[in-house]
């Protein structure tokens, strides 16, 4: 045991993590500023450690083993806890407070908020990654963030949703363009992307068997609608300026308004800063982008 806590220090355990992710020792020691044999000599001594081989060879690259992505699933959540650790004991005025959100919610949700926050915390630091729900709530799972804002937690995350805003989805289309779901095409989101499930699933629901158009972002698909290329579902919050104006409109569509609310979700025992935002947001400053506390049910991740 004492050689392998003597083997899984920090740098080691971040090369094997770089690793993971870059997918090859010579990038991992790019993105770490050292040098390739300093990343093989971490990951080597790793191995000693744990007594098993975490990185084979393939082709001209590396893939980490079965034994190998278990080490670094596990690696992940040492190192955001240890920056959490830094957060916690560094800065005492809000913390470091890294929040990661789907692109609507970090659109049209949170900047009001987050603007609040640091103007009320001005010795704190914030980051928002922006990126696919399952993705977001992987890396809070490994203490990489410390909040999401997306749909609810997805089963096995490890994430408790502690407060929720109202939110549905709506279709929408440019007033005078076909309005027929049958024959109309429908503008998708990119893969992963949580309208886009919705869609699919209310197309599916619907028998439809439809032109698809997938398009990269959402501000691509709402001006895709807006220039009457079709119809698509999205979220209301996104469109309430179009819909204001005229650009764009609502159309009926059996089994819409779809009611899917933002959730604030974080681990069980969020960190200093999490649990500070949770009651920021949820205050009688937040305003109209305010969310409802109400702790959900954690799903367990093993």
């Amino acid at each position: 045991m004492n050689d392998l806590h003597a083997a899984a220090t920090t740098t080691r355990l971040a090369a094997l993590v770089a690793v993971a992710d870059l997918g090859s020792v010579r990038a991992a020691a790019q993105a770490l500023h050292i040098t390739p044999p300093a990343v093989s000599a971490s990951i080597g001594a790793l191995e000693t450690g744990f007594g098993a081989e975490l990185l084979t060879r393939e082709g001209r690259g590396v893939r980490l083993t079965d034994a190998g992505l278990t080490v670094a699933d596990y690696a992940r959540s040492v190192l955001g806890l240890l920056d959490e650790a830094r957060s916690a004991v560094r800065n005492a005025d809000g913390g470091t407070l890294r929040i990661g959100a789907v692109a609507t919610a970090a659109e049209v949700v949170l900047p009001r908020l987050m603007a609040s926050w640091v103007a009320a915390h001005p010795g704190g630091t914030l980051s928002l990654d922006v990126g696919p729900r399952d993705e977001l709530t992987t890396r809070a799972r490994h203490h990489e963030l410390d909040l999401v804002v997306a749909g609810r937690p997805p089963a096995a995350s490890g994430l408790t949703a502690w407060a929720r805003r109202a939110n549905t989805l709506l279709v929408v289309a440019a007033p005078g363009a076909s309005h027929d779901v049958e024959t109309s095409r429908w503008l998708l989101r990119e893969t992963g992307s949580g309208t886009r499930e919705a869609t699919v699933g209310l197309l599916d629901r619907l028998g439809l068997r439809v032109d698809r158009l997938t398009l990269g972002t959402q501000g691509a698909v709402v001006a895709a609608c807006v220039a009457g290329l079709g119809l698509t579902l999205v979220h209301a919050d996104a469109v309430a300026g179009q819909l204001r104006d005229g650009t764009l409109e609502v159309v009926p569509v059996r089994g819409t308004p779809i009611d899917r609310p933002w959730y604030l979700s974080a681990h069980p025992r969020p960190t200093p800063a999490a649990r500070a935002f949770i009651e920021h947001v949820t205050g009688p400053d937040a305003g109209a982008d305010a969310f409802v506390r109400g702790r959900g049910r954690t799903t367990a991740t093993r």
